[in-house]
């Protein structure tokens, strides 16, 4: 299995451009996220591309390498104590993240995608897609104009698929995308759940979804 980096790519090149702009004063506002501004969805978009960029680095040298040193905590207060840097510098890392993670793709080939690697003791396939979701996720968290609507089809189908353990214990989620697209989460009672393909990938991802999705909505188990 590999993964097509062309959407990867795509996101990149469109973060400058949808970060442009930004203002010390911007930057404090709030995010989508509870209790983060947007300062902070920035300085985990420079962690976390930077952590899973060094994920393909040493996998490609058959090497294995911590997410984060230190682990969460350390994650977390990396954030934390970057969330309130003035602008120029949160865009500045978040643009050099995603170029360091764009670098490391164009690395691997053909053979390499089953790489071992620490992130979920899983390869390069779950790395980069994990990426993906990062940059296409926080994209929209952001609160400037790019919002779940704009998900490609490509991405809403991996992100439908990959959120599936969200179902509750002993309830069968049947999700129905108005143009015909189907997926099935869990077993038991069965709940349905019907939208466009972009919102119901909004909700089964935590997000408010742009248009509506109906049904007997469940609670979701965390985020995956």
């Amino acid at each position: 299995m590999s993964v097509n980096p062309v959407p990867v790519w795509a996101a990149n090149t469109r973060l400058p451009g949808l970060l442009h702009g930004l203002t010390d004063l911007s930057v404090r506002a709030d995010s989508v996220l509870p209790g983060w501004s947007r300062g902070h969805v920035l300085a985990h978009l420079a962690g976390v591309g930077n952590a899973l960029a060094r994920q393909v680095e040493y996998a490609l040298e058959d090497r294995k390498v911590d997410v984060y040193d230190g682990g969460r905590p350390a994650r977390d207060a990396g954030i934390a104590a970057n969330a309130g840097n003035p602008a120029v510098d949160l865009v500045e890392d978040a643009v050099a993240a995603s170029a360091a993670f764009d670098r490391a793709l164009a690395k691997i080939g053909p053979d390499d995608w089953g790489r071992s690697v620490v992130y979920r003791d899983g390869t390069l396939v779950e790395v980069v897609q994990a990426y993906w979701r990062e940059i296409e996720i926080h994209s929209t968290d952001l609160r400037l104009g790019y919002t779940p609507a704009t998900w490609s089809p490509e991405f809403s189908d991996h992100l439908l698929t990959f959120t599936a353990p969200r179902a509750p214990e002993g309830v069968q989620v049947v999700l129905r995308a108005d143009d015909g697209g189907s997926w099935t989460w869990g077993t038991g009672t069965p709940v349905e759940v019907t939208g466009a393909r972009n919102d119901l990938a909004a909700w089964a991802a935590g997000r408010t979804p742009v248009g509506s999705v109906h049904g007997d909505l469940p609670e979701l188990k965390p985020y995956p």
